[in-house]
């Protein structure tokens, strides 16, 4: 049976993985002057209040979900400071 845990977890899943594509890509191209950092910091800021939602409502697949696509978006923003700084020099 299906339950609103089970499409949590599938929904969690397929949303998070979806930036694994962009951390590999910047991470093998050496770039990211195409990733915005506005982006990035709107998107990071969402995903804390997003955390402590889920820590406070013990929902665990936001959690989870929340707490991976944090630390990948995380990867990108640093991976895109690292490389600016690179190629200013």
């Amino acid at each position: 049976m299906l339950t609103a845990d089970t499409f949590g977890y599938i929904a969690a899943g397929l949303t998070t993985f979806a930036f694994l594509p962009q951390v590999i890509k910047t991470w093998r191209s050496k770039k990211a002057e195409d990733v915005s950092f506005v982006m990035l910091m709107l998107f990071i800021s969402g995903l804390i209040f997003w955390i402590i939602y889920a820590i406070q409502a013990q929902a665990y697949p936001v959690l989870i979900a929340n707490t991976i696509t944090l630390i990948l978006n995380t990867t990108i923003l640093s991976l895109k400071l690292i490389y600016q700084r690179e190629n200013k020099y």
